[in-house]
Order: C-alpha cells, then sequence, then structure tokens
C-alpha cells in the first residue's frame, strides 16, 4: 500500500547479546487528536467535528515548547489520530478517513498519522501486543505463596495486592479476618487497579482496550523492537485510500512534510469517558521492562534535545480531559 518514511537512522549494539538494535526518528511531543470509537464516527461528520471542536483550544494551548518540558526554543511535534477497527468494524477507509480529516481540517487541526487499532494487536507481520506482554514483569508481593496462576495464564494485571482468598484447606481451620487488596505504590490509602489484558473465546483471543492503549503509548514513545528491529513503521499511501481496512497501512503518513511518528514523550487529547482505561494503561507502563539499551538511547537523546525525560515511561505520558462543549483552556 505504501512505502516507509521513518527511515532508520543509525544502528547501535546491544553489548548483551551483539544484537544490532535500530534507532528510529524521534520528535519532542506525539499528540493524539481525541479517540472516536466506530459508533461515534456513524453520527456523521458533525458530531466527528464536535469532538475536534473540543479538544482543539487544549492541543493548541500545550504545545509551546515549556508546556512538554523542552528548554529549546522551538520543538518538533507530530499528531496522529487512532481508528478503532479492532473491536468493531464501519464502513470502509475510503469513506471514514476523508471525513475525519476533513472534521480536524475544519477545526484547525491536521493529522500527520492515522492509525489503526487492530495493528496494535497484530499485522502480517508483528504482534505488538504480545510482544508487550512478553516484556511485562509483575511486582512480587510479601506473602503471597505462589498459588496463583502467571500473568500469562491469567490475562490479570495489578498495581498491587490482591485481598488473599482461602483455600479448601484454609477454610476448614480458623477462619481469617478479610483483608483488603493493597495498592504497591500507595500514599497511605490505596486505589487498587486489576486490569484484564485479554479475553478468551473458543480459543480465539481479544485483547483488551487498555491493553492496546498501551501498545499505542509504547508505540508512540518508540520503545518497541523486535528482535532489534523497529515494530510498525510509519508508511506512506500510494493511490487512493483501499475498501478495506485490512489493506491499510498498520501507521499512514498523511502529511510528507511532519514531523516523526514516535516522539520522547506523549499528549492525549481524550474524552474523560477514556479515563478508567488511561489509569490502567499507566498499571501497564509501569511494569513494562523495555530494552535498556533502547531506553539509554531514547535518553540520551532527550537530553541534547532539550528534554527532561521522567525516569518513569508511564510518566513520559500526558493527558488532557475535556468533556465536548468544554472548549475554553484558560
Amino acid at each position: 500500500m505504501g512505502t516507509a518514511v521513518s527511515e532508520v537512522k543509525t544502528e547501535f549494539q546491544e553489548s548483551s547479546a551483539d544484537l544490532k538494535v535500530e534507532s528510529v526518528p524521534l520528535s519532542h511531543v506525539s499528540i493524539e487528536l481525541g479517540h472516536l470509537y466506530m459508533e461515534d464516527i456513524a453520527e456523521g461528520e458533525a458530531a466527528i467535528r464536535g469532538a475536534f471542536a473540543a479538544v482543539a483550544p487544549w492541543v493548541r494551548a500545550a504545545q509551546s515548547p515549556r508546556a512538554i518540558g523542552c528548554d529549546k526554543s522551538s520543538v518538533r511535534m507530530s499528531t496522529c489520530f487512532l481508528i478503532d477497527d479492532y473491536f468493531s468494524r464501519f464502513s470502509s477507509p475510503a469513506e471514514v478517513i476523508p471525513l475525519v480529516v476533513s472534521a480536524a481540517e475544519g477545526e484547525g487541526l491536521r493529522i500527520d498519522y492515522l492509525a489503526r487499532e487492530s495493528a496494535c494487536a497484530q499485522t502480517r507481520d508483528n504482534r505488538p501486543a504480545e510482544l508487550v506482554l512478553g516484556r511485562l514483569v509483575t511486582e512480587p508481593v510479601v506473602g503471597t505463596t505462589g498459588s496463583r496462576p502467571p500473568l500469562t495464564e491469567t490475562g490479570w494485571l495489578t498495581n498491587g495486592q490482591r485481598s488473599p482468598s482461602a483455600s479448601r484447606g484454609e477454610a476448614m481451620a480458623k477462619r481469617k479476618p478479610w483483608q483488603p487488596p493493597r495498592e504497591s505504590a500507595r500514599r497511605r490509602h490505596s486505589i487498587f487497579v486489576d486490569v484484564e489484558l485479554w479475553d478468551d473465546h473458543e480459543g480465539h483471543r481479544t485483547w483488551s482496550c487498555p491493553m492496546l492503549a498501551a501498545v499505542w503509548q509504547l508505540m508512540r514513545l518508540g520503545l518497541l523492537r523486535e528482535q532489534g528491529r523497529s515494530v510498525l513503521v510509519p508508511q506512506d499511501l500510494s493511490g487512493s485510500w483501499p475498501d478495506s481496512w485490512d489493506e491499510l497501512p498498520a501507521i499512514t503518513r498523511l502529511d510528507r512534510g511532519a514531523a516523526a511518528f514516535a516522539a520522547y514523550t506523549t499528549l492525549s487529547a481524550l474524552s474523560p469517558r477514556f479515563l478508567p482505561v488511561e489509569l490502567a494503561v499507566r498499571t501497564i507502563l509501569s511494569q513494562f521492562a523495555g530494552d535498556s539499551t533502547v531506553l539509554a538511547e531514547a535518553q540520551a537523546r532527550a537530553t541534547r534535545d532539550g528534554m527532561r525525560l521522567p525516569a518513569e515511561l508511564a510518566d513520559r505520558v500526558r493527558y488532557i480531559f475535556v468533556t465536548p462543549g468544554q472548549t475554553d483552556p484558560a
């Protein structure tokens, strides 16, 4: 469908395995211009434009170097939009994408990159969700016996210790008082989160919205590698929009003059209905063990580019939650 546009700039060696690891171009910030479900798009251009109208002034206000934590007078920014083609399919790219792009432009917004949510799960050549799952390192919980199956079997990830459940043998013995779940990094009181990463039905795995959203954030941070190679490189579209979503590149560059898709930090302007999902995303990111060489290279490049990156990946992801109709960033 197109040719790759985010060409690899350099290669560097991972000393532990003598593996060549690709380096990707990086902007200072990747800005997500809202997110819509297919049922939102089905409501038509007026509804889509209303969603963009809600986020537009907030996005513009957040684009200054100071707002994104950059010491330089000018920064590299790119914008993106994620199409929900995983949980439901509506119409075709040929009908939907021009509608979305036109609605954004009508509110003074430019979409540089358009991505398919299904590509966060898998494409013909990549399985990003499985790649992220393989790098999740759960926190050991003091006092547990190891009786609970591992994350790779249960599909559930938590930010702390679940309420203990008594075994049959324990139930026959003296009953212990109920204990509440506890957040690992609590500040006196817990905000306990237990995230379902997928479900299985008749042998088919369906990844959850939080899991795919975490993959999406890691893609935008430029931190995913498969055997040292970049995952899901943006492409330019050659010809007209296809009639099938599966024929669309995983990430399509709409503006050939756009800054790099991936960035040191991300900013997502979203409706408040996504706040629970993004809390789950932060839980996943907090337990993602990225490639140490890739992380070190990003940190060094950010320093040269005037960015002070937080050590925690979850803190490199920022949000603006705005309700449609609330258009005053002041």
